[in-house]
């Protein structure tokens, strides 16, 4: 009976030979299968023992090889298996020695490499040394994942997988011990990455989680500014005129923007729209301008912000009250009787601010009743305030024409208040507060509809004198059409103008002070403008910058809007609260009557929108940002009537965790979009704005 050992792609078989032709074998294995095997696939030849039997002799004694002594006594020259079975075991050995020989080889690449059908070539000492090396390093590497894996799932981390958290779990090296460690804990546990290291106390503060991952992926380098000295404006600047004021957060000390109001009673009122102007001293390419670049914004949470610009540059600049401040102007003269802006001059000059009027100080004194004579105005600036107001309405109305409909504010904005006295932020424990803010206050509407109308302006301002600036764009009002940005003067239909470019806040968004320096190029140079801009048309620079702000700017509002829902969920720990009245939106989501929190209620499912209804809290994950409630009733006798859907839905929806990590679940993502009415309002300056009011 005669047998043949083959190579089977890299699978060796054994069988009994049926016929035989001179390119070819039939070959009978075990199972009864017959298979065509070519000649030159066949490595050994036997008439004893039977196949199966070989196999399994051959693979117990390849078991027992030592290479290393193979390796000393294998030739120089190419060698086959044969020839080296026969000089390692006896000059007698058989098909089982040969077999396993054969084996032997072909799983030892790092001793001998293969160079034909059972020919061999012994590496050099070197590459053995250093194979063997790389395999004790294997060898080390698994008892350590096996080590570290059987201390998680016993509830004990690591140091070092403790110090590289955050790289194992969002941007892992797939090949590093700490991240195999985590997946074969996690494979062992039957448990998620994020359960089991919390367990296991690598996670010790959700809030310290967020945040910490957040600065991993946007500040690997910390958020310490490089040295960089904090220049002056080059030209003396002429003294505007004017008494100034701004209306922001008593928290804010970026104080972009700020009002004055001339000529009252003349018929001819001259509103001043007065904007922070570090252009002034910031040259494109220098120093402060990479810093400015890399970080793209300024970053918002509550308790805590980490700024675009140092604080030396952003007090340098700030429109703080009782100083004369460099400013970047906009005068619009305005017929005092039919409230139609008539002219517009752009200056750069010195502006003195009078007064920073505080939202959290007036917001409850300056009302539209005070405002429009109604009741009495016991505050500074009630006369400018009151012409600014009335100016802000027929600007809105005029905007809401074009739009084809009135904006709404159908739910308040929110201002979270956080006690502590540490330089870097909260630690995540303190007691928090959270405010309610009419969204559309009348000191909201007031900046917000003067920095649109500053905006729009400088916007169509630029396109006429041929300088490139950067756009945000509508096509619509269609469900689905998102704001752009882009280098082109488009409408932008949520806000009902033309064009719509972001210019006042330079202190906080680098795109602002981009446009900032094309506007100034415009002042000083005219129509010759387009040659002395720092970009010109089509300027690749542009776009980069545009691509590296969307970005950076959608992250920033992301890690905005879960580091406000993890202080909500505190909220709502702290004060033990155990149902919530809310509105349904839909596919079971519901948003909160009284907090800024949207979440899945089970058993809304099947309800219509803008049904109001009252749901347990059955439990709250600071870690995940995940609530889990169930219907208890419902608040509405009839069917609710559908309501507008609001833009920022999406936005407001549990974020999740997106781990990177293989066995980790995906997480649901967000799309923050903004107002559907892009205010620029005085909310979104404050040192803790709500993720809602953030513009588009």
């Amino acid at each position: 009976m005669s047998y043949a050992l083959f190579d089977d792609a890299g699978k060796f078989l054994a069988g009994r030979v049926m016929t035989q032709h001179d390119a070819s074998l039939q070959v009978e294995l075990d199972s009864g299968r017959r298979v065509k095997v070519k000649a030159g696939h066949v490595l050994l030849r036997f008439d004893a023992p039977e196949p199966a039997v070989l196999l399994d002799d051959a693979r117990r004694l390849a078991a027992d090889i030592d290479l290393q002594l193979a390796w000393e006594f294998a030739p120089d020259a190419d060698f086959g298996f044969v020839e080296l079975a026969r000089e390692y075991f006896d000059a007698k050995a058989g098909a089982e020695q040969q077999a396993a020989m054969l084996f032997a080889l072909f799983d030892a690449p790092h001793y001998f490499r293969r160079v034909g059908k059972g020919l061999f070539r012994k590496a050099s000492r070197e590459t053995v040394q250093a194979a063997l090396a790389a395999i004790e390093r294997r060898r080390l590497q698994a008892a350590q994942v096996d080590a570290w894996a059987g201390d998680l799932v016993q509830g004990h981390c690591a140091d070092t997988i403790r110090e590289q958290l955050y790289r194992v779990l969002f941007k892992p090296d797939k090949n590093a011990t700490e991240y195999k460690a985590v997946v074969e804990a996690a494979r062992r546990a039957q448990r998620s990455p994020l359960e089991l290291l919390r367990g296991a106390g690598a996670i010790e503060s959700a809030y310290q989680f967020h945040l910490r991952r957040f600065l991993y992926e946007q500040f690997p380098r910390g958020t310490a500014f490089v040295e960089a000295t904090v220049p002056a404006p080059k030209d003396e600047l002429p003294l505007a005129l004017v008494q100034a004021f701004s209306i922001d957060d008593s928290a804010t000390t970026e104080i972009d923007d700020a009002l004055s109001v001339q000529g009252l009673g003349s018929g001819s009122v001259r509103l001043g729209i007065h904007i922070a102007a570090p252009a002034l001293a910031i040259a494109p390419d220098s120093p402060l301008d990479r810093i400015a670049r890399e970080r793209l914004s300024t970053v918002y949470m509550p308790g805590h912000k980490i700024t675009m610009l140092p604080d030396a540059v952003v007090q340098r600049f700030t429109l703080l009250a009782g100083r004369d401040t460099p400013a970047l102007s906009l005068y619009v003269t305005i017929d005092e009787a039919s409230l139609q802006p008539q002219a517009f001059e752009t200056r750069i000059e010195r502006v003195h601010v009078a007064d920073n009027l505080r939202h959290d100080q007036l917001d409850a004194r300056i009302t539209e009743a005070s405002l429009d004579g109604t009741a009495a105005a016991e505050y500074p600036h009630a006369a400018e305030l009151a012409f600014a107001f009335r100016l802000a309405r027929a600007l809105k109305g005029r905007r809401e024409q074009v739009r084809g409909k009135p904006e709404s504010f159908n739910r308040p904005d929110y201002a979270f208040r956080i006690e502590h006295g540490l330089a870097d932020g909260p630690l995540g424990d303190e007691a928090v507060q959270i405010v309610p803010r009419v969204r559309g206050a009348p000191l909201d509407l007031i900046v917000a509809e003067a920095m649109i109308l500053a905006n729009s302006h400088w916007g169509g301002w630029l396109a006429e004198h041929s300088v490139p600036a950067v756009y945000r764009s509508q096509a619509s009002l269609a469900p689905g059409v998102k704001v752009r940005m882009g280098t082109k003067p488009l409408p932008h239909a949520g806000m009902g103008v033309s064009q719509y470019s972001w210019a006042t806040s330079p202190l906080r968004r680098y795109v602002d002070l981009v446009n900032q320096w094309q506007i100034v190029a415009c002042v000083r140079h005219g129509r010759t403008a387009a040659l002395a801009a720092p970009f010109k048309p089509r300027d690749a620079t542009l776009f980069s910058i545009i691509s590296s702000f969307d970005a950076t700017y959608t992250a920033y509002g992301d890690f905005q809007h879960a580091i406000e829902r993890y202080w909500t969920l505190r909220w709502l720990q702290q004060r033990d609260v155990r149902e919530l009245e809310a509105t349904t939106l839909k596919d079971g989501l519901v948003r909160a009557d009284t907090l800024p929190l949207v979440f899945k209620a089970v058993g809304c499912e099947p309800l219509p929108r803008g049904t109001r209804v009252r749901v347990a809290l059955k439990s709250l994950d600071t870690l995940t940002l995940e609530v889990h409630a169930v219907l208890l009733a419902r608040l509405d006798a009839d069917t609710a009537a559908a309501s507008e859907p609001d833009d920022d839905e999406a936005a407001a929806q549990p974020l999740g965790l997106q781990l990177a990590i293989d066995v980790a679940d995906g997480a649901e993502g967000s799309d923050d979009t903004g107002l559907a009415n892009g205010l620029d309002t005085a909310a979104t300056r404050t040192n803790a704005p709500s993720a809602a009011a953030a513009p588009p």
